[in-house]
Order: C-alpha cells, then structure tokens, then sequence
C-alpha cells in the first residue's frame, strides 16, 4: 500500500475534486446528449414504466405502505415489493421540477435527472476503494476508468428510475466503507448504515453487502485489534436493518414472510448479527484467536438457524416462493434472467465484449496478488472476492454483468501503476494513453469488433416489436382513446399500457403476479371458445396485440391453435370486433363483446 493511502478517504484535496467534478460532468453531460431525446421517445424499461405508476399513485395520496396496484391484474388486483423510498425520492423531484414547467415536461425531467444524481456515489466510491488499494495514482486512474466506461452505465441512462442503479451505488459505497474501516472510525459505522439502507432498496446487491459483513468478522477473528471495528459496524447494522424494516413493512405485514423483499426473516437474523457483532467486538476480544473465530461461526451459526427456522423456503433464493407454472410459460423465456452462455450462443459478439473487461479485472486481481503487502491486506481480498462473485453471478444472469464491471474497476485502477512501472512509462502522455486501453469502453469495443471481423453474429432486430414500434410512448395514444376498460395483452406490454393509459391490464412482467401472467398467457395459447371464457371471467373489454411476434412462452401448437394463431391468421371469433386503427396505428385492437357478432342475413359471424 502507498503511503498516501493510509491517510484516509478525504484528503485528495481540491484539485482531485476537481478533477472528479468534471469527470462527473463529462458523463451526465453525455449521457444526456445521447439519451434526451429517448426519454420522450419510450420508457428504457417495463420496470421504470411501473415505477412511474407507483409514484404517480403516492403523488394522488396512496399511503406509504399501501403497495397495491389496482389496474394491475384486477379484480385482486398487485401488491408490489418495491421500496416506497425510490417513490419517495422520485416525488420529491417531480415536485422540484412542477414549481417551473407543467407536469408532462416535470416526469420528464425527473426521469431524466434521477439516475445521474446516483452516478457521483458510485463513482466516489470507485475511487475510494482504488485510493486505499493503490494510492491517488491508483485513484487517478480510476477516475479515467470511471469516465471512459459506458457500458457501466447502462442502468444509470436518463430515464432509468427502477432501482437497479441505486443498488449498484449502495453496494460500491458499502465496500468503500469497508475497506476504509481499519482507517476511519466511522468508516465501520457508514458499512452497518449503508447496509441496513441497501435492504430497505432491495436484495439484489445483497451477496455484495453480505460479503462485507463477512469481511468484519474474519478480520476480527484473524486480528483482535479489530474487534472495535466489528462492533461500530455491528450496532450499524442492526439499527440500520431495523431502521430498513418499520420503514418497508407496515404493521399488518410484520409477521408475514416473504423470499424477495425485506420482510421479518430478513430482518430478525440480519439485526441478530449485527447485535452479536456489536457484543463480540465489545466483550470477546479474546487473545486467542480460536475463541475469536469460534465467536464468529457462531455468529453465522445463529444468524442462518433464525433465517432457516422462520421461511426455510428462502433458501432458494428470492424466486422461491414463485408458482413454477410461471417459470414454464413466463419466467424462463426472460431475456435479461439468460445466463451469459446463451448471450454467447445468441449474439456471440456482444457476449464476448460482456466478458472482456470483467476478465481484464480477474487478470488484475491475480497480479496484484503476486504483490505480498497486497495478500496480507484484508481490502484487497474484499474487493478480489466481490468481483469473483460479480462474475460468477455474471455467468448465471448475464444482467449483473453491471455489477461486475464496477466492481472490476478499481482493481484495474490498482493494477495499472504497476503496468507502468514496468513498462517504464514516466510522461503523463504514454500513462493516459495505456490506462485508456484499460477502460471499459475501449477494451469492449476492441473485443467486438474484433469478434465480428472473425465472424461472429451481431443478430439486429431480435425483438420483432421493438422495429414494429410496440414500446414507443407515443404509439399507446391510440389506446386512450377507446373508454377506460381492461387490457388484455401480452405480459411484457402490461406496464407501458398502465403508465401511458387510463386502462387497466391483465397482467405485467412481475413474478408475484400469478394469476394475471396466467391469465394472460391463457388468453393468447387457449383455443378462441376457451380463451372468452377467460376474458369474461375476468371482465377484460379488450384484447390487444402488436407485431407479427408471438408473445413468449407460446409453445408451437398454441401459436398454431390458440387465439394468437387464429387473429394472426385473420380469423377474428365472432365475439371479438375489430376496432379500426389509423394507417400508422401499431396496435390491432379488438373490442371483448358480450353477445356474437352477426353478418348482414342475422346469423354469428364466423
């Protein structure tokens, strides 16, 4: 480690600041030139869809821990798991933005603002971690990394107002923390807060969290001096998850359990941890370093016996508790859940540049390791560990491919001034033009179009209605104007139907949704007579589809035989009627009849 970095976090002074203000600025400034005019243009996902809906209806007085979505899958209607503070946070720039421009132009600018404003946390924190890895030469090299790196920024683009790109800045802020706490007394503190808040957003990031509170109980049980630290992070920590429980779980819900959100057998062991810590570090700062590592399997012992014991089904991760009928016809054909395999048998060239970086960052790691200051200290094994989960995570979903380019930046940014040292390179020149070879930017270009110049397959267009324009905000004007009823569609338009409409829908792409996904699914694979039975059912007024692609999740005989087949075929059942569209109208609409159609001589029509 260099001697700058053991003299903490906020000692970079005002030209580092600076430095990390126009990176900042460099970044929102083109994301903003590249994304604008998209903001207007469409939603970049089902997910920031809903959210607007959820934080239109907290803006119209829903309660805080009223959850429910009535036009969402009605009549039971949807209760979300999402946290209520992103609402919160989203209201309370809407309202910013409404003192100057009317309320279209303010959701704009909110959804254009939100996800920038996470982007200097993150980047910080990068810094941070690469400071106390390597020094301000390290930090200055992450900077450049951080600045030169738009594939890390793919969940922060103006109109990204889901929460992936919270959870991302929480986990890269608790390990900032982390590895400062053996410098900075509140550094410990900041983890167990950080921690608690990252429950409170959601359990994406929580195997990155999680390994932070690991990293405090090691290191107290391979050092006694550190017990100190695993207590101010243990008390953190159970205040903050208590803190992250009353403020997401109303009282009627505290004793109900769930897999995908904070709930009471997230809460109990998390807070139970933390206070176990915080009498460890206190009272069982033993000599011996076997009674410490004992104190701190026990921890652990006890921590997953009330996990186990109060929803054992959990340990199947957050999808446990989902109807596996919803992974046959919906759950397995999500394109963002592919694992990083069938990106790489798909569109071979884009899989690989998904790998380059992230691979780059192992190869730095291992480096770095040969280095034995770098393997005694316990940050550097934090930060080598996190990005080992980050890839392996990465090769089962390829979507957390995010996380693992942020987390590979600032072991590169360690690694590099070590590159130079040995390719000897002194000016400021030859330095800057080597670290932008290091960037995620330039190596995931490099990667692709070397892969397609040796032949591999950049498939365009693989998504029928993104070219037929079935995701276009402007395109769902031509759904207002029918009178307010129920939708029935395909599962992946349900939220942009709910953000652009006043209808309600069947169902949207969310996996507590049960019976709506069912029901939507049935409507489109049924034969058309069992299909209206659905529909009436349920009280649907229209069916809706857009483009030649059949909804996922249809197998072959039901593309053939069920109602999709037959209105793609132009056979339209007698209870259904066209509603006429305009020439440049992407929707085919059919109102849902109560009585059969009939032709000119009065008979059903066919």
């Amino acid at each position: 480690m260099s001697a700058d970095a053991t003299r903490g976090p906020n000692f970079a002074g005002p030209n580092f600041a600076v430095l990390v203000g126009l990176g900042w600025l460099v970044i929102v400034t083109d994301l903003l030139m590249r994304q604008w005019a998209n903001t207007g243009l469409a939603f970049p996902d089902t997910d920031d869809a809903l959210r607007l809906v959820e934080m239109r209806d907290f803006l119209h007085g829903q309660g805080w821990f009223d959850m429910h979505l009535a036009r969402l899958g009605p009549p039971a209607g949807y209760d979300s798991h999402w946290s209520r503070l992103i609402d919160a946070g989203l209201a309370g720039l809407f309202l910013v933005f409404y003192q100057f421009v009317d309320g279209a132009l303010a959701e704009r600018l909110m959804r254009a603002t939100w996800p920038l404003l996470w982007i200097m946390p993150a980047i910080l924190s990068v810094i941070a971690i690469t400071w106390r890895l390597a020094g301000r030469e390290g930090a200055v090299v992450s900077l450049l990394l951080c600045v030169v790196a738009l594939p890390a920024y793919q969940q922060f683009l103006p109109g990204r107002i889901d929460h992936h790109d919270i959870q991302i800045t929480l986990a890269l802020a608790c390990m900032a923390a982390t590895v400062w706490s053996d410098h900075s007394r509140g550094a410990a503190i900041a983890a167990g807060a950080l921690s608690g808040l990252a429950l409170a957003i959601g359990l994406e990031n929580l195997m990155f969290v999680a390994l932070c509170g690991v990293a405090f109980a090691l290191r107290y049980a391979f050092d006694r001096g550190a017990a100190p630290a695993l207590a101010r992070y243990g008390w953190a920590l159970a205040a903050g998850a208590a803190a992250a429980f009353f403020v997401s779980v109303g009282p009627d819900h505290w004793g109900h359990a769930v897999c995908d959100t904070m709930a009471v057998n997230w809460a109990v062991p998390v807070v139970a941890a933390g206070l176990m810590m915080g009498l460890a570090g206190r009272m069982m700062a033993s000599e011996r370093m076997a009674v410490r590592f004992a104190t701190a399997g026990a921890i652990a012992a006890v921590a997953a016996a009330l996990f186990i014991a109060i929803e054992p089904r959990c340990l199947g991760g957050p999808y446990a508790m989902m109807d596996p009928q919803l992974r046959a016809i919906w759950f397995s054909h999500v394109s963002e859940m592919r694992p990083l395999a069938a990106v790489l048998r798909e569109e071979p060239a884009t899989g690989a540049a998904m790998i380059v970086f992230p691979a780059a960052a192992l190869v730095a790691a291992l480096v770095l390791g040969r280095d034995p200051a770098m393997r005694r200290d316990f940050a550097f094994w934090l930060v080598a560990c996190e990005l080992a989960i980050g890839a392996a995570l990465m090769l089962s979903i390829a979507k957390t491919y995010f996380y693992a380019v942020w987390l590979g930046m600032p072991l590169v940014g360690a690694f590099a001034p070590g590159l130079f040292a040995r390719l000897r390179l002194e000016s400021i020149v030859t330095r800057a033009a080597v670290a932008m070879l290091l960037t995620p930017s330039v190596l995931t270009v490099i990667v692709f179009e070397a892969a397609q110049t040796a032949g591999a397959s950049v498939i365009e267009g693989r998504d029928a209605r993104v070219s037929a324009g079935c995701f276009k905000s402007a395109n769902y004007a031509q759904l207002t104007r029918l009178p307010p009823g129920l939708v029935a569609t395909e599962v992946d338009l349900g939220s942009f139907v709910l953000a652009l409409t006043p209808h309600s829908v069947l169902a949207g792409p969310y996996h507590r949704l049960r019976d709506g996904i069912i029901a939507a699914h049935d409507t489109f694979a049924l034969p058309p007579a069992q299909a209206h039975a659905v529909l009436q059912r349920l009280g649907a007024n229209y069916v809706v589809t857009c483009s030649k692609q059949a909804p996922p999740g249809l197998s072959a005989d039901e593309r053939r035989a069920g109602l999709w087949g037959q209105l793609d075929a132009g056979n339209v059942p007698d209870w259904l009627e066209p509603v006429p569209a305009r020439p440049d109208e992407v929707f085919v609409v059919y109102r849902v009849l109560n009585t059969p159609r009939r032709d000119a001589r009065g008979r059903a029509a066919k």
